[in-house]
């Protein structure tokens, strides 16, 4: 004999319901950290120790450039004197790309408005620190960036 649904559940349903998810949550504890373990790990790049930033005949003083180093930005500047300084584009407030700033000659950061010199040294803004300084050295036409 069929016995209708009335829209209630009896306990022992209820019960058999908890305990489905009981064990569901259980497998999920179990099997998660497993698979995870299987999982490939992203390859990370190897970071450069150097790379070429350009040609000596794209820069003029006071013009800048940003260019990649590794897998972060790096700023290349020739000074109002002609000298080549190469310090890392990341901002040491929030992380956001520097660019160089010709009518100011200085480093300036838009997001907060910070502002570093030629020497990478924070001059006015929120920065708390310096850019980090890369040696500069010319090969022939190249211009060769690398870590101190």
């Amino acid at each position: 004999m069929v016995v209708p649904y009335d829209g209630k559940m009896s306990r022992r349903s209820f019960l058999d319901y908890l305990l489905g998810l009981g064990i569901l949550a259980w497998l999920a504890a179990v099997l998660y950290p497993i698979i995870d373990y299987f999982k490939i790990p992203p390859q990370t790049e190897a970071a450069p120790s150097s790379v070429v930033a350009g040609s000596v005949k794209d820069f003029k003083p006071n013009t800048g450039k940003v260019f990649r180093f590794g897998n972060e930005p790096a700023i290349l500047v020739d000074t109002p004197g002609g000298k080549l300084k190469a310090f890392t584009a990341v901002c040491t407030h929030l992380q956001c790309t520097v660019q160089y700033r010709p009518d100011m000659q200085k480093i300036w950061c838009a997001c907060h408005g910070g502002v570093y010199d030629l020497n990478g040294r924070n001059v006015s803004g929120p920065p708390p620190r310096p850019l980090t300084e890369y040696d500069v050295t010319v090969k022939g036409e190249q211009i060769v960036v690398s870590k101190s």
